[in-house]
């Protein structure tokens, strides 16, 4: 039986979930292929190429290009950039770079969204476990996604992940959303909070969860492109996102081409794993 549905949160069908999922997937497949491609050399309009074209070969259409006027169809940040970069045959990436990749595709108007952050190349250590710890993050942001939770005990498991594994900024200008027929929806997802506030979480919600962590100060400023967000003090991002739905057996992670990281969520992993998977479990 569903929950009451919150006022302006849009609950899904299974068919429509399921819709959802198979653009899920062309961003999971999208992605991958962007990620393995980064190198020395390679320029985000290259990127941009790979993953347009996946998301073609999977009969799914960007949800980027051309949303708001945005030129391409994935969002490409190096280093301090944060959200919303645009791919340039002018970027090229460098040794000891790190690069986050965001990605969204729609089925018969049904959308995913999803990111990762990799590095290029060899990169210092220090970037290496600030990558990790963003996608454990989320991993514990996405196993809070429970019907009978509320919204903030996301946004909650979220901030207790970043603030146990060290000293980062948490974005607090950019957060998660609901996502559905439409890209962007309510309700807005922080990555930060007091458990127990906000929506109830129900069956057929879904959400795209996304920590924004930065070496040093969350503070952000925005470039003259108009979409390019930065961080104010030069420091280093990561960036990781995941569509989930909610459903009666727990999180079903619409992009996921995999489970969680190994080592992630291990001491719950029994009670949790299945629903995990990125198939819904039975």
């Amino acid at each position: 039986m569903r929950t009451k549905r919150e006022p302006g949160v849009q609950i899904k069908t299974q068919a429509q979930l399921a819709k959802m999922q198979e653009a899920g997937q062309a961003v999971a497949s999208a992605l991958r292929a962007a990620a393995d491609a980064v190198a020395p050399g390679v320029t985000t309009a290259d990127l941009d190429a790979i993953a347009r074209a996946r998301i073609a070969a999977a009969g799914a259409a960007p949800s980027f290009l051309g949303y708001h006027g945005f030129p391409a169809t994935v969002c490409t940040c190096i280093n301090d950039e944060i959200v919303h970069g645009i791919p340039s045959t002018s970027r090229v990436l460098r040794e000891g770079d790190v690069i986050s990749i965001d990605c969204g595709a729609s089925v018969d108007g049904w959308h995913a969204d999803a990111a990762l952050t990799v590095g290029v190349g060899i990169i210092p250590a220090e970037l290496a476990t600030l990558i990790a710890d963003c996608e454990r993050a989320l991993w514990h942001g996405l196993a809070a996604a429970r019907p009978g939770a509320r919204l903030s005990d996301i946004s909650c498991a979220v901030e207790r992940s970043v603030r146990a594994a060290g000293e980062y900024g948490i974005v607090e200008d950019y957060v998660g959303h609901g996502i559905g027929s439409e890209m962007h929806m309510d309700p807005p997802v922080p990555n930060y909070g007091r458990p127990g506030r906000g929506p109830v979480l129900a069956e057929g919600m879904a959400l795209a969860i996304e920590p924004l962590l930065v070496l040093g100060s969350p503070n952000t400023r925005l470039l003259d492109d108009g979409w390019t967000v930065v961080s104010e003090d030069g420091g280093w991002s990561a960036h990781f996102e995941h569509t989930v739905a909610i459903t009666p057996d727990g999180p079903w992670v619409l992009t996921a081409l995999t489970g969680p990281p190994a080592g992630v969520l291990a001491a719950d992993r029994h009670r949790r794993a299945p629903a995990m998977h990125p198939h819904p479990a039975g």
